[in-house]
């Protein structure tokens, strides 16, 4: 495994992050992993040197969070590097169990935190932008809670640049945490954040970890069989991205050829592709197989030539915005 310090917060942390919405339960998405399988693959990514978690309140409405820490409490906890997010309601019922107001944030943090069996989560991220409350709430907020010791640093998730400079502004001004880590939509189908997210993040040396770097499964397979799998016939948001618009196919195409050449997965060239983005730290890899973990391991090893990498890179064109409001 390799390791690379996470943005300029001095933590180590694995090249690849196991992320956790697949772990579960079924009843949340027809994909998701029950428990015992889950166990199996989160034991097998700590095997392999990843100490890097990424799950969410939302995932399994808690179980993701529950199940993950279940797991990791059977080793060191000083050697993980958890993080979780809030912002999507929780409960129907219950308006203030979304958002990022105060009082969101505060019981929702709590109760996550008590899902994962632990008193501090590393990485405490906001899963989307609130429309509905001033950053300046939110912002002092997570101050708090890097201050009361539940968290250790702060993140964000998928938004405007103007959104995330101005709350990194509002923090410079008031004093308080900054954000220090980005975890946005970026892969070889999905690349409007090189346009402006990436070099601000990379000005501000702001950690990257990108979400869907596969995206949702389009980059592990041939066009024609993306829906041959459960996720493929069941996850309507796949269908919400601007994959199979544009350039999507043909960058398709290209990584079965790139694959091919390389003795490698389609998955592993379009992983070893993103590693290969100086700006990007560590990739947020969902799976729910022990095989395709491995697999993704094994494309730290895949050097890409760069008459390659801007081979697969050229048919693609400027898509919709996708993954945030």
């Amino acid at each position: 495994m390799e390791y690379t310090t996470l943005g300029d917060t001095g933590v180590e942390v694995s090249r690849l992050c196991l992320g956790c919405m697949s772990f579960g339960t079924s009843d949340w998405r027809d994909w998701v992993l029950d428990e015992k399988k889950s166990h199996e693959i989160i034991e097998r990514a700590i095997d392999l040197g990843i100490n890097f978690f990424d799950t969410a309140n939302m995932y399994s409405l808690g179980e993701s969070e529950r199940v993950l820490g279940n797991v990791l409490s059977g080793y060191d906890r000083d050697s993980q590097v958890v993080a979780t997010k809030g912002f999507f309601q929780m409960d129907e019922t219950n308006p203030n169990s979304g958002g990022l107001s105060r009082k969101a944030l505060e019981q929702e943090l709590s109760n996550s935190l008590d899902r994962l069996g632990m008193d501090t989560v590393d990485l405490y991220q906001i899963h989307r932008w609130d429309y509905d409350t001033p950053i300046e709430q939110t912002m002092r907020a997570l101050d708090d809670a890097v201050r009361r010791g539940q968290a250790r640093y702060v993140g964000a998730s998928s938004m405007w640049a103007h959104q995330f400079a101005h709350a990194q502004q509002v923090s410079d001004e008031e004093d308080l945490e900054r954000f220090a880590t980005m975890q946005n939509h970026y892969n070889l189908l999905y690349r409007e954040e090189e346009r402006e997210m990436l070099p601000f993040c990379e000005r501000e040396n702001v950690g990257v970890i990108p979400w869907s770097p596969l995206a949702r499964g389009y980059l592990t397979r041939p066009h024609e069989e993306f829906e041959a799998t459960t996720r493929g016939q069941s996850d309507d948001y796949a269908r919400e991205h601007p994959y199979f618009e544009g350039g999507g196919r043909t960058v398709n195409e290209r990584v079965q050829e790139l694959a091919d050449e390389y003795d490698a997965t389609m998955a592993q060239i379009a992983l070893a592709w993103l590693l290969h983005k100086d700006r990007v730290d560590a990739p947020i890899v969902g799976t729910t197989s022990v095989e395709h973990l491995e697999q993704a391991v094994a494309a730290l090893d895949i050097d890409l030539a760069e008459s390659d990498v801007e081979w697969v890179e050229e048919p693609y064109e400027p898509v919709r915005v996708s993954g945030h409001e």
